[in-house]
């Protein structure tokens, strides 16, 4: 992670424009603080980008909206807000660099928010990779999507001393097959989106998370030898179809 931030670094410092990315989903848990107050400290124009507007809930968008400015709404899947966000890079630009040439921005946030997915929205056609796994990209990658933009993709980081593992698991920066205790966290996560999970896998809601999770094993089959459900396959499961989206 040492080396991640010493990659995101020489790009703040790199870029003319920053970009900020985060999830609609989580946006207070996926807004970067570390990131930001860096970004803000370096004096370059910094742009918040809002992406998978598409999963979001409307009014947490409006007030992120409120709250930070500027901020710009895009869904790198629909491919919309490109002309949004290509326009409001140009003002800042334009207010700030004061730049003829070509203008680097750099894409800043944490694992998994979309970066490169937005990178290959604005370019038109795929440049660099994408994944729904955390981490996938490693090193700085600079991309020309048009005469005068020139996009820095950076590996997503999460703050120094942050230790949050359930925030880690949810926000999709810690990937599902390296979770230690997926029980505990799919237990969590039905507590912090009360019906959602029960919902989907058509089971009652009930107040001992451990006894759904049985439920769900086995309505799903997911069963040990002598027919005894296998709750931490479930739960792996879970967590899975959380972070690619399915729930």
């Amino acid at each position: 992670m040492a080396g991640f931030w010493k990659s995101v670094n020489n790009v703040i410092m790199q870029a003319d424009i920053l970009l900020l990315v985060m999830d609609a989903r989580f946006i207070a848990e996926t807004r970067n603080r570390e990131i930001e107050d860096k970004a803000i400290k370096s004096g370059k124009p910094l742009i918040y980008v809002i992406n998978k507007i598409d999963l979001g809930s409307a009014k947490g968008m409006s007030d992120a909206k409120k709250a930070m400015n500027p901020c710009v709404m895009v869904s790198t899947k629909r491919r919309k807000g490109v002309s949004g966000l290509k326009a409001r890079i140009m003002i800042e630009a334009k207010r700030f660099t004061r730049k003829r040439g070509k203008i680097r921005v750099g894409v800043l946030g944490y694992p998994n928010v979309g970066k490169s997915s937005l990178i290959n929205m604005m370019k038109g056609r795929k440049s660099t990779q994408t994944s729904p796994l955390s981490c996938r990209t490693k090193t700085k990658q600079i991309v020309k999507t048009s005469s005068r933009l020139y996009f820095i993709d950076t590996p997503g980081v999460k703050p120094y001393f942050e230790k949050d593992q359930f925030k880690f698991m949810f926000t999709n920066v810690t990937d599902y097959s390296k979770i230690k205790n997926p029980e505990t966290m799919s237990e969590r996560l039905m507590e912090k989106f009360p019906g959602k999970i029960e919902q989907f896998y058509g089971v009652p809601v009930n107040d001992d998370k451990m006894e759904t999770l049985e439920a769900i094993a086995v309505k799903k089959h997911a069963l040990k030898k002598g027919g005894h459900p296998d709750t931490r396959r479930m739960a792996v499961t879970i967590i899975m179809n959380w972070q690619k989206g399915k729930l």
